[in-house]
């Protein structure tokens, strides 16, 4: 261990610590230790905090006894002669840090200090954790890197970005070098940064990079579904980190005492450090995965070099477009001043439409553009589009058309500097100007695709042709076919049930985070993350075999009412290495479907309506229940079985098996606006077809009322259904 680290990181934190004294008096003085603290959106107060020391901190008076433990942990500054072998004093004064930076950021709002502006997001919500769980269990997302400091120059960083965006790796950015950040850097470069874009600049501080480690832990207490506490309970959390959530730190420029300190901290959750300058090396592994710190990375190899160093587990594909390529491009927005050409929207006519073939009726890699190209045509010109693509393989079922017409979207969401937003006849897709300028062309969707589905798809798909009809007379030749095959998918789909099939289909996708999470998805009830059905699960098996998505069969009935069946049964205890016995497919009541954490919504019992509430991620405020959606997730995910509580994909909500053993859509007595709106007459025609033909307008939302007491009384006064059906508990 290297005592200019050693000393570095024990004397930044002192430092660090002294400092969040100060402003924690001056914020006492100024509030009082009864003023309430907190970061806005989490149910999980101050994060960092509560994984590390247990103590979940309210008020500025639990801050003062949090910091003071935190204080307890500072070693004595180390003297410059003093060579240590060993890491523990430089990682106690990294967990001071932690703490420190976290009281520091908690203070600002109360210090007049903003936590979000200018380019920095300031801390992540609840909400937003869950949104991005998909992308972390699904792979697309397979990493973080927490950016402290500066590139010596904007398109050095703006390559850096672009490099780590390539990769998928989420990437955090705080603290300055020489004047600036990397974020400061991005935003003069005009790159967007946001969570779509995997761009997220947390503050210009170096403790606001306390923020990423925050998020780690809550990825811990939220899909890990482990509990803070004392020792052993911290322990769980940074170890759960070391193994399952795999970050590291770039630090760029020059490295200060705190950012030593900061590093530090970092490693105990087996973080490692890649810095791009010339600071003491610690080569051996132990608490990290492999090297702990490693100096001197040239700009163009760091994204590579510690995605090696992490060991973060990477899939790219090389696809011959002249533009980057990849999901953290999805989220790019191109603006009507930056267009160099434009399908679809309000203005012309543009769809997708994905045919199945017979083998000897596909030209394997054709692609063709039928109508005008984009140097054919004036800069912002806006063009009718139909994206046809005829696929064969042998092993491809008609079914699978939608799967794979569905995916067009984030295929060609993926090219930096191509937007494209809605699916089938909604289609509005955008080229900018600086794609167009790199040689991009309309025959490059194509080129896209083809690789994309060949690539992602490789079981089912054998051979692809593709053709991009920008001419108004074939468009719309074209689209009563189209229309056609929408129609009769969704006929299909609709015949779909639960007792027309023998097998459903497991999903083990969250288990890269909540060991013991098991979905089982049936033709009437999709996963609880809303992003994948039962014709998903069959198309996903017939890809992997040996994937995150198996076939389970039903098995002898055991209860037909709550949904038991005893092959279902089996299948839940031996996935859930045995944490569970049973499942049930309609019930929230009776041995309930386990929760991991990215569910789009949690429905709860509501005790004295007969009914139950829904609460969508979104929602950040009070509920019936008394807790906002935050604190619901805490006793509805991590992989937990809860009666009463179960997180649902909004589109369940729809469905004719939805809670049947318990009463069915008629229990519902309360949800956000949000819900409704986006279920809008869907909604309307289910509650109709459940034989409450008003029922709609009987179930309340937050404009009518937020606390139980109120609610009684609204549903007393329109004889909601659910008063009638007696309690659920």
């Amino acid at each position: 261990m290297s005592r200019t680290i050693a000393t570095a990181a024990v004397r930044g934190a002192h430092a660090c610590v002294a400092r969040a004294e100060s402003q924690l008096a001056l914020a006492i003085a100024k509030h009082g230790r009864d003023r309430a603290v907190g970061f806005e959106g989490t149910a999980y107060c101050l994060p960092v905090i509560l994984a590390l020391t247990g103590r979940r901190v309210e008020k500025l008076g639990e801050l003062e006894a949090a910091l003071r433990e935190a204080k307890g942990w500072l070693p004595e500054v180390p003297s410059e002669k003093l060579w240590l072998p060993y890491l523990g004093s430089a990682l106690d004064a990294g967990v001071a840090t932690l703490v420190a930076h976290e009281t520091v950021e908690a203070l600002k709002p109360l210090l007049g200090v903003p936590l979000a502006a200018g380019p920095w997001l300031g801390p992540t919500p609840d909400s937003i954790l869950r949104e991005q769980g998909i992308k972390l269990v699904d792979g697309r997302m397979p990493g973080f890197a927490a950016c402290v400091g500066a590139l010596p120059d904007d398109e050095t960083a703006e390559q850096l970005a672009r490099d780590l965006q390539e990769r998928n790796i989420l990437v955090f950015m705080g603290a300055s070098s020489n004047g600036t950040s990397m974020a400061e850097q991005l935003q003069r470069r005009g790159v967007e940064m946001s969570w779509e874009t995997f761009l997220v600049p947390y503050g210009p501080d170096t403790s606001s990079l306390v923020h990423a480690l925050g998020f780690a832990c809550r990825a811990a207490l939220t899909f890990g579904g482990l509990k803070p506490g004392g020792l052993l309970e911290s322990r769980e959390i940074l170890l759960y980190n070391q193994r399952r959530v795999f970050a590291f730190v770039l630090a760029l420029g020059p490295v200060d005492d705190e950012k030593y300190a900061t590093a530090a901290g970092a490693i105990n959750f087996g973080f490692p450090v890649i810095a791009d300058t010339d600071i003491p090396e610690i080569l051996p592994s132990g608490i990290c995965t492999y090297e702990h710190v490693v100096s001197n990375v040239p700009h163009a190899s760091l994204a590579a070099r510690a995605v090696e160093i992490r060991g973060v587990k990477i899939r790219t594909l090389e696809i011959p477009i002249p533009v980057r390529h990849g999901p953290a491009f999805e989220g790019e927005r191109v603006r009507k001043e930056d267009v160099a050409v434009e399908f679809g929207g309000k203005h012309t006519r543009a769809y997708e439409y994905l045919r199945s073939r017979p083998m000897d009726a596909v030209e394997d890699g054709k692609i063709q553009v039928v109508g005008p190209e984009l140097a054919d045509v004036p800069e912002g010109a806006r063009l009718p589009l139909a994206i046809f693509v005829e696929v064969a393989g042998r092993k491809l079922q008609p079914e699978f058309e939608s799967i794979l017409e569905r995916h067009i979207h984030s295929f060609l969401s993926e090219p930096m500097g191509v937007m494209h937003l809605g699916q089938r006849d909604t289609v509005w897709l955008r080229i900018s100007k600086k794609a167009r300028d790199a040689g991009f062309r309309i025959s490059h969707l194509g080129t896209m695709l083809l690789h994309k589905l060949k690539n992602d798809f490789p079981a089912i798909v054998d051979k692809v042709q593709i053709t991009l009809f920008t001419r108004g007379e074939e468009v719309e030749a074209l689209y009563p076919e189209a229309q056609a095959a929408y129609a009769h998918r969704d006929e299909r789909m609709g015949a779909l049930t639960d007792e027309s099939v023998d097998t459903y289909y497991s999903c083990a996708l969250c288990q890269s985070y909540a060991p013991n999470h098991i979905c089982i998805i049936t033709p009437e009830r999709l996963g609880l993350c809303g992003a994948y059905n039962w014709l998903d699960g069959k198309a996903a098996y017939e890809i992997n075999p040996h994937g995150g998505n198996l076939p389970v069969k039903k098995g002898a009935v055991v209860d037909p009412v709550a949904g038991q069946w005893q092959g279902i049964n089996d299948f839940v205890e031996s996935a859930s290495n045995g944490a569970f016995t049973r499942f049930s497919a309609y019930s929230m009541v009776q041995d309930p479907m386990t929760s991991c954490g990215c569910f789009e919504c949690i429905a709860c019992v509501l005790p004295g309506t007969g009914g139950i509430m829904i609460v969508d991620r979104e929602y950040p405020g009070q509920t019936p229940v008394g807790m906002p959606f935050s604190q619901l997730a805490e006793v509805t995910g991590g992989g937990q079985q809860t009666p009463g509580f179960i997180g649902i994909g909004t589109l369940y909500v729809l469905s004719r098996k939805f809670i049947s053993g318990d009463g069915g859509l008629a229990r519902l007595v309360w949800t956000t606006t949000r819900i409704k709106e986006r279920l809008g007459e869907r909604l309307r025609e289910r509650c109709a077809e459940s034989g409450h033909v008003d029922l709609y307008e009987k179930i309340a939302d937050e404009r009518v009322c937020t606390e139980l007491e109120p609610l009684i009384e609204h549903l007393a006064a329109v004889e909601h259904p659910a008063l009638a059906l007696g309690e659920m508990i």
